[in-house]
């Protein structure tokens, strides 16, 4: 059961990296930061290249997961059990709070239960849920869910979510979207590593936004499986431009780890982080091209070794602005400002901005399941869709795409 930690102060933020064989040290961070410049300045032209597909009209493809007329549903996240067909999916019954449902797919999103019993208490959720696969030192495997806001509160399952404990305060601590991602540390059995944000309001009882408003980055560390956490490290801030809601990607050989950030402002692209040192010391953040500016990064690898990347679509002037999308490209586009091999709209959200806090999982046979939520007609209430793909199935419209041009 999680416990609380008492007297809770946030640590300062690391004030300079090590320097040592295979780490990013500052002379490695500023010869990104140059090159990262050089490449966004033509990043227009790059946006040109990028090839561009559309899934939007293919119904085919999309299940619906949960309706309810009138009523909002919204911001799920799924995760896939072991047998590699079974998924869960966790979501709010309103705008990124209300009461949290749960629903299984058992045959890898084609199909789902209807809602499952849950402890009572998660009708008091305030924030996005999120779910996480997580395993102590032992080789004992449970299931957690997040919710945030103050104080941040976590339950979990030891039986792959048949039954749950109640939502109980992992601290004196809270945040914003606590937790998109949770990354376990190889070395180290047991040990997890995760990320959220806060803008003054939630970090502490009693806390109140600052003046201009400052987004902050926090990390916190687990070394029993998931059950406890200690205390939020804070890791970066700014009221230059807000960023927030991290998605965490590793690198291919597991050396790196790359925290792709929302930028709240609206003043410039999605940025990103990285670390070689599991956590310890990240590099400063620097902004992303706008092929993968956007919302809630969730990202996992083909067996190829591509990335697909889910998220909401926020670049500017883009002609699927708003509406959810993926990116498919190599782990190293990331740092090196590429924008990747294809931008593909999954849905088109007949809403503004409203949509796409995705779940994404990779099923044995290299299909993608990709879940979330959206205004997907117009004039109603948002709900929540599941949609399958492969890599293979994007590669042929890209292939069609190139045959047909002029």
């Amino acid at each position: 059961m999680p416990r609380s930690h008492a007297n809770f102060q946030p640590s300062a933020p690391p004030t300079s990296r090590r320097a040592s064989a295979g780490g990013l040290n500052r002379l490695q961070v500023i010869a990104v930061a140059v090159l990262f410049a050089g490449l966004t300045a033509v990043s227009a032209g790059a946006a040109q290249s990028l090839t561009h597909l559309d899934l939007s009209v293919e119904t085919h493809r999309q299940t619906v997961v949960d309706r309810e007329p009138g009523q909002y549903l919204g911001h799920p996240t799924t995760v896939l059990l072991d047998d590699g067909r079974t998924i869960l999916c966790v979501y709010p019954r309103g705008h990124g709070k209300g009461a949290i449902c749960l629903k299984r797919s058992a045959d890898g999103g084609r199909t789902w239960s209807p809602r499952l019993p849950v402890p009572d208490n998660w009708s008091t959720s305030l924030e996005t849920p999120t779910i996480h696969r997580v395993i102590d030192a032992a080789g004992r495997k449970r299931l957690i869910v997040w919710s945030g806001l103050h104080p941040a509160r976590l339950a979990s399952s030891d039986d792959d979510g048949v039954t749950w404990t109640p939502l109980e305060p992992a601290g004196a601590w809270g945040g914003i979207v606590v937790m998109g991602s949770v990354e376990p540390v190889p070395a180290w059995p047991g040990r997890y590593l995760a990320w959220f944000h806060d803008d003054g309001r939630f970090i502490r009882d009693g806390a109140h936004p600052e003046k201009p408003i400052t987004f902050r980055l926090y990390q916190v560390e687990s070394g029993d499986g998931g059950l406890t956490w200690g205390r939020p490290r804070e890791l970066q801030s700014s009221s230059e431009v807000h960023l927030c809601e991290p998605g965490a990607v590793r690198s291919p050989d597991g050396r790196h780890i790359t925290l792709l950030l929302r930028e709240n402002s609206r003043r410039k692209n999605a940025h990103f982080m990285v670390s070689d040192d599991e956590g310890k010391t990240w590099s400063a953040p620097l902004e992303l091209p706008p092929a993968l500016t956007g919302d809630r990064h969730t990202a996992k690898y083909a067996p190829d070794g591509r990335l697909f990347i889910a998220f909401r679509d926020m670049a500017k002037d883009s002609p699927t602005r708003g509406d959810w999308v993926a990116w498919v490209g190599r782990y190293e586009d990331l740092g090196s400002g590429g924008s990747g091999q294809y931008r593909v709209r999954l849905m088109d959200n007949q809403n503004a901005w409203d949509c796409a806090y995705p779940g994404v999982e990779i099923l044995p046979d290299g299909t993608f399941v990709t879940t979330t939520y959206g205004h997907w007609e117009l004039n109603q209430p948002p709900f929540i869709v599941s949609l399958r793909l492969t890599l293979a199935e994007l590669d042929a419209k890209a292939s069609n795409l190139e045959r047909s041009a002029p």
